[in-house]
């Protein structure tokens, strides 16, 4: 993503992520409300940051992109799709909302909805996947009023600080 990518009727747009954004997605990425959502629950450096754009967003592995406010142009978060598969033209979602007081308003859903319709009609990609922890309900919701299905539910599937945690895996398919 070269440039911004916004819908006039959305209270967010999406733009390209840089070295700049890394203090922020740092610091949102290691807060405890946003970890504990991830199944990589490692705690972010600067230094990992910074080799992850270099070695998954500029080699083109990984799209990501910073969620800002439009009334005002204030980050909140960071929508990515990873593991960009071209040849089947599939990759997997992800999110986090991670400003103060930006939670609950929407904004995850208003990115999603952003990040598909870049997903499918500025990179060609047929289909989108993303895992969320089965008792993450808010998430599922926010996900399904964006367009992604249910697919599967997977039991016991990863292992977190020595407990097993089920998983959803949803997904959606570019109808044109």
């Amino acid at each position: 993503m070269e440039s911004e990518y916004r819908d006039p009727e959305m209270a967010v747009y999406l733009r390209p992520m840089g070295y700049e954004d890394t203090d922020s997605i740092v610091s949102w990425r290691n807060q405890d409300a946003v970890r504990r959502n991830f199944i990589y629950q490692e705690l972010f450096t600067r230094e990992s940051h910074e080799q992850w754009i270099h070695t998954m967003v500029e080699t083109g592995r990984v799209a990501q992109m910073m969620i800002c406010e439009t009334d005002g142009d204030r980050p909140v978060g960071s929508v990515y799709l990873r593991d960009i598969d071209r040849r089947h033209r599939k990759a997997e979602y992800g999110i986090f909302i991670g400003a103060q007081g930006a939670r609950g308003k929407g904004y995850g859903t208003m990115a999603a909805r952003l990040m598909i319709r870049y997903a499918f009609d500025e990179m060609g990609l047929h289909r989108l996947f993303l895992r969320v922890f089965a008792d993450n309900a808010r998430a599922i919701r926010s996900y399904e009023k964006a367009g992604f299905e249910r697919e599967a539910y997977l039991r016991d599937d990863v292992c977190i600080d020595g407990c097993y945690r089920d998983i959803v895996l949803m997904g959606i398919v570019n109808q044109e």
